[in-house]
This record gives C-alpha cells, structure tokens and sequence, in this order.
C-alpha cells in the first residue's frame, strides 16, 4: 500500500514507521492517534491512548486468540486487566474503552503506564532518529520538528500539518496500518487463517440465521428430523441453531461445509470450544454428506452448494478429504489456545 501525498508533511518516513517491528505497539498507538483525531482531539491524554490501545486489540487477543508473541506485553495485560476489571469479551471497544479511562484499580493504570517507557517516543525514530528518552521529549517539542507529535509528560499535541493529513487521509491511514498489522501477526501465525479478518471486532452476523437455516430446512423438509451430533436429540425445522463445527473465531468465516444444525441450547453453551474429533468426526462427516446429497438433488442451483468447491473441487464429499481439511484446524486452534469442549 501506498500513502497519498502531501507537500507539508515527510510520507516517506511514516512509511517507514512499521519496517521494522518486533511488537504490536507501533500499530495500536497510531490507530488510536488516528481514533482520537478522528473525534476531535488535538492534545491527547497519554493514558487515555494507553486505554485505546488495549480496547482496539481486545478482540483480536480475547476472541480469536491470536498470537502476539512473547515480547509482546499487549496481551499479557489484556489478559489481567480482563480479570482485574471483569470485563466480557463481547463488550464493544467503547465499553471497554469507558471502563479503562475510568478504573481506579492501580494495578490497571499500571499496566496501561508500562507503555510510557517505550512506545511514545520510539514511534518517532523516523523523523528525531534513536535517542534517550528525555531527548526524543526535547527534539519533538522543537518549532523546526517534523515529527507528528509534540511529546509531553501526560500528552501529546499532534502538529498543525500532520493533523490535517490525517484528517484528510484517515480511511487510507486506518487501512494502512492495519494492513502491515495484518502482515506482522500472520508471519507469527502462518497456519491461522484469514488474521485480516481478526483485527476488528465482528460485525453483526445475524444473517446467518436466515440465509443459512434455509439451506438445512430444505434437508430437513426432505429427510424429516435431523440428529444433533452432540445430544442426539431430534431437530425439525425451527428447532436447532446453526453450528460451526470448528468455531467461527477461529476459522472466521460462516461457509457451509463448516455448519450444520445442533440443539440450540447446546449450541449456546459451545462458544468457542474445540469439538474432539474422535467423537463427533464421523457424525459431523454423516450430517454434511447427505445434506449436500439431498440439495444437489432437489436444489442443484443453491448458492451455498458453491462453499462446498473449496474442499471438493467436483462436489464429490469424500471423507479422508473432510478429516484432513477438519483434524489440522481443530489441532492448530487448540495450541493457539482455544479449548476442547468438554461434557
């Protein structure tokens, strides 16, 4: 990706910002400038970034357990702060955000504060090149600087020109970032799929519902009632929720060879749990085959029979097939942290 242009300010040394990175600091402090601009700020609390920080990665940590690395401190805190202030994974960075910027628990505001020792001035290495601390402070707050910020003990003040840029320029700055954070976190994940998918918190999937229970209330009106792979309890039409067998958070994605019908209240209590493939492999494999039996036949035309293509190039279901596209997910997600269910 490239960045626009702009005869006020040195592009050339944002660019460079995120060469050479061996933490996700850098990507999380620049997106929660760019969020505080985008609200109006121009002198911005130093701890009300910290807080950002840690709100903008709290998805990526806590839901689809995605790997920061050892030297990373983002998720170790995230992970005790999650304690501290009982927070739910499924709060919205707004809540999340609120509850840090008011917590009284010193042992949050701690940890948010162990940010200030590097990441503040470290960011602008590029345009005040290596230093102590207190000179990057001295160099930044200089009238011939070009550095985006001026840097403060508490604040930072975002410079005249760099605050128009950004202001002009936020979706590209935003996709920019996140972007070379996409690029950073999959080279220390290669076998997660899909991490672009995992930086933000999900939109709203309600859709799935719909669209895809149409596709199992045609099987379901063919076959008659369907068995609930984990219950065994029988499942007509409105009577089962739809089930990702290797959960969403980890394949982020709702195509249909990964679905079936299961015992809603059962399907609730599942999350984000592992299914162990020993038990449940050959009545998952039993469900999807004569499913997409039943739809070639009666429906050769649904759309959702084209999810199928990315495992069966001709749409011919074949176990061995199944289980090593299914058993190497199941068993990545579970050393990146995700549990097996247990009954």
């Amino acid at each position: 990706m490239k960045l626009p242009n702009d005869k006020n300010v040195p592009i050339n040394l944002l660019s460079a910002c995120f060469n050479n990175t061996s933490a996700t600091y850098k990507f999380y402090w620049f997106l929660s400038i760019l969020e505080s601009v985008e609200e109006g700020q121009v002198q911005i609390e130093k701890r009300s970034l910290f807080a950002r920080m840690i709100s903008l990665s709290w998805y990526t940590v806590n839901y689809f357990h995605v790997s920061f690395g050892k030297q990373d401190n983002i998720q170790q805190a995230i992970e005790d702060i999650k304690t501290w202030e009982s927070i739910e994974i499924d709060f919205s960075q707004k809540i999340i955000l609120e509850k840090l910027l008011n917590t009284s628990d010193r042992r949050t505001i701690s940890a948010l504060k162990h940010f200030d020792l590097n990441v503040p001035h470290k960011f602008l290495s590029p345009w005040l090149g290596p230093g102590t601390s207190s000179n990057i402070y001295e160099k930044s707050q200089e009238k011939t600087s070009s550095a985006p910020y001026s840097l403060y003990k508490d604040h930072i003040i975002v410079q005249a020109d760099w605050l128009e840029y950004f202001k002009s320029n936020m979706g590209v700055l935003k996709s920019f970032c996140y972007w070379h954070l996409a690029l950073y976190l999959q080279a220390r994940n290669p076998n997660v799929p899909d991490i672009p998918s995992k930086l933000q918190r999900p939109i709203s999937r309600g859709s799935l519902v719909n669209h895809k229970r149409n596709f199992w209330d045609l099987i379901i009106t063919e076959l008659g009632p369907v068995t609930c792979i984990y219950t065994g309890k029988k499942l007509g039409i409105d009577e089962y929720a739809v089930e990702h067998f290797v959960p969403f958070q980890f394949v982020a994605h709702d195509l249909m060879w990964n679905l079936i019908p299961a015992d809603s209240t059962f399907n609730s209590k599942k999350g984000d749990k592992l299914p162990n493939f020993d038990k449940y492999f050959d009545s998952f494999f039993e469900i999807q085959k004569e499913g997409l039996k039943v739809i070639k036949t009666i429906a050769p035309k649904n759309r959702f029979l084209q999810e199928y293509l990315t495992i069966f190039p001709d749409f011919k279901i074949d176990k061995l097939k199944y289980e090593e596209t299914i058993r190497p997910m199941l068993t990545i997600a579970h050393n990146n942290g995700f549990q097996y269910l247990k009954l």
